[in-house]
């Protein structure tokens, strides 16, 4: 057996065509995305190939998207390497709910419905361009802090990402963030930007989308995990109660992703990335470089992983 942590990207992975490459070989991908469309009540795979991209990027598509890629891969290199010993998950926002179906946590038929609602209800917690996201890079997370709290009097502005060592993102209204940006660059900041999404994730101001999102979680049915699955919240795991706790939670609190990694470094010395591109590596590599880290979003990455969890030199 070969022991590895199983990583889950988020938003920001997806982009328009992607696993083409991997359903012409694989079955398991057309089934599953065949599976998320009789559950959302349209053609999934059709919106992830053909876009256009303004429509695949909306939190409202994105989320499912990414979840039945993420599970289609799995899905795969479960199938095809018998020797793959998932020992620890973890995933990121989006992502942790495409690890608890991956721990067969929840029916995927369930989580996919649910990361829609979730993604309706995000878009909905804020009126559109009031509030928004935004990238800081080159300052500590003490700093981040600080700056975010010097700027809260213009407007509510909170980290909602810490990616990486001198990688977070920030989120809150848009005087809020504007006024961030200003005092980022003037602490020193390399660069700080404005995001392209559609609201205020992972802030204080998703509090009304957790409200309504609380009976959708408790109506899901859920299972012990078959393997740890860590929370964005705590770093931690948790009992079966707890977890709609934790994703409810997850909706207005800060992902703590330099935090993950550590936290389930102890599990294994290979970790593999199930989904597309290659975000997770990128901020894992910043993370712990001593983290070995194989991917799964095209068919080389695919069958190389697929070879490697086989002991196939």
């Amino acid at each position: 057996m070969t022991d590895v942590i199983a990583f889950f990207p988020g938003q920001g992975a997806q982009q328009v065509g992607m696993l083409a490459d991997i359903a012409a070989e694989y079955a398991e991908v057309q089934n599953t995305f065949n599976e998320a469309s009789e559950a959302l009540g349209f053609d999934l795979w059709a919106l992830v190939q053909d876009g256009p991209d303004d429509l695949l990027n909306q939190t409202v598509n994105t989320q499912p998207a990414l979840l039945a890629a993420s599970t289609a891969l799995w899905r795969i290199v479960k199938k095809e390497a018998p020797a793959l010993n998932v020992t620890a998950a973890a995933g990121h926002s989006l992502g942790e709910y495409s690890a608890l179906v991956a721990a067969d946590a929840i029916d995927f038929s369930d989580a996919i419905r649910l990361v829609r609602r979730r993604g309706e209800l995000m878009e909905a917690a804020v009126p559109e361009g009031q509030g928004g996201m935004a990238a800081v890079l080159g300052l500590d997370d003490t700093a981040i802090r600080q700056v975010c709290e010097d700027a809260s009097a213009t407007g509510v502005v909170e980290p909602a990402n810490f990616n990486a060592p001198g990688q977070v993102v920030i989120a809150g209204s848009q005087a809020g963030i504007a006024k961030t940006i200003e005092l980022a660059k003037e602490a020193g900041a390399k660069r700080a930007l404005p995001l392209s999404v559609s609201g205020p994730f992972h802030s204080s101001l998703m509090k009304a989308a957790a409200e309504s999102f609380a009976d959708d979680l408790n109506a899901v049915k859920w299972r012990a995990p078959a393997f740890p699955v860590y929370h964005n919240v705590s770093n931690s795991t948790s009992t079966l109660a707890e977890i709609p706790q934790q994703l409810l939670a997850q909706l207005f609190s800060p992902v703590n992703w330099t935090g993950a990694v550590p936290a389930v470094r102890s599990h294994a010395e290979l970790a593999i990335e199930f989904g597309p591109g290659k975000v997770i590596a990128g901020l894992n590599k910043r993370i712990d470089r001593g983290l070995a880290m194989l991917a799964t979003g095209d068919t080389s990455s695919l069958k190389a992983t697929i070879d490697k969890i086989q002991g196939v030199e």
